[in-house]
Order: structure tokens, then C-alpha cells, then sequence
């Protein structure tokens, strides 16, 4: 069985490729289930994990360029060069608060690695002023995704693995 399907991988071309995808932010991992948006929960969106966040810093949860992060600097998307498209949305309802809490360090369209800063924020502020702190991070083309593994546990930005995803 082995022989034939490298066969078959070799004669059409068909090949699988694991992507860790690792914490845009330090915190404790959640189930995408627990997020209180629709959105996110019923998988509206993609499919991913969410965080309960910890930290200051959002960071790149792969290695890619920065689509585009929102005016309101909630949220940005990234692509990475095997083109997975990844959102990561910081809170629920936090676009309301028009930037206040959060800061831009990374600019849209920029090359970025795993770990390098994105954003970074006010945990003490957003906790008090947004519906939600739980930090959904989506992969929004999920189509090209032939298997997703999910971890669980404490995480650090841009250390820990979150997701291992098979393409």
C-alpha cells in the first residue's frame, strides 16, 4: 500500500505540507465555541481557536505579508507564502472603540515572521470597555485545508504552536 500511494503522490503530484501556526498572543487557549459572536462560534468566518489573552502584544502567528489591519486596529489578516489566509480579531465589539486601547506597529502589506509585532494594547482598559476579551484567530480560507489540529493549553506569542494544519 505504501508503494503505491508514493505512486500515486509522484505521478499526480499530490503531496501534503504541515504549517504550525503559532499564538498571535500569550494566553489560554479556548474553543472557538465559547466566543459570544456568532461569527466566530458557529464558524461562520473559517475555523480556528480562540485566546483568552494575557499579554500587550499581538504578533505574526506565521511567517507571511500583512493583508490588512482594520482602521479601528482590532484586528488584521495575514497570507502566508503557501497561501493560507489567517484573521485574527482581538475581542468582540471592539471595533466600537475606534483604536482607543490599541496601538499600530506593523503596516498593511508588510513581510513579516513568526513572532515579529503586529499590534500591540491595553489588556486592563480593553477588559473593561469590550464585550469580550476572547481573541478568535481564524483560518478564513479553510477550504484549502485538508486537516486542522488544534492545541490546547497556556500560550506565548510567537512561541507556542496553537494549530497545526495539513495542506
Amino acid at each position: 500500500m505504501n508503494l503505491l500511494s508514493n505512486f500515486f503522490k509522484k505521478k499526480y503530484n499530490i503531496s501534503s505540507k504541515k504549517i504550525n501556526i503559532f499564538a498571535p498572543i500569550s494566553g489560554k487557549i479556548v474553543d472557538l465555541k465559547s466566543v459570544p459572536d456568532d461569527v466566530f462560534s458557529k464558524k461562520i468566518v473559517g475555523d480556528g481557536i480562540a485566546i483568552q489573552p494575557t499579554g500587550k502584544r499581538i504578533v505574526a502567528p506565521i511567517k507571511g505579508i500583512i493583508g490588512k489591519i482594520f482602521n479601528t486596529m482590532h484586528a488584521f489578516s495575514i497570507i502566508s507564502s503557501e497561501k493560507i489566509e489567517m484573521f485574527v480579531h482581538f475581542g468582540i465589539d471592539t471595533i466600537l472603540l475606534n483604536g482607543k486601547g490599541f496601538k499600530k506597529i506593523a503596516q498593511d502589506n508588510q513581510k513579516v515572521n513568526i513572532g515579529d509585532v503586529i499590534l500591540e494594547y491595553d489588556l486592563d482598559f480593553l477588559k473593561e470597555k469590550a464585550k469580550s476579551i476572547l481573541t478568535p484567530i481564524i483560518i478564513s480560507n479553510i477550504e484549502k485545508i485538508k486537516k486542522i489540529k488544534k492545541y490546547s493549553g497556556v500560550v506565548h506569542s510567537g512561541k507556542t504552536p496553537i494549530m497545526q494544519i495539513t495542506i
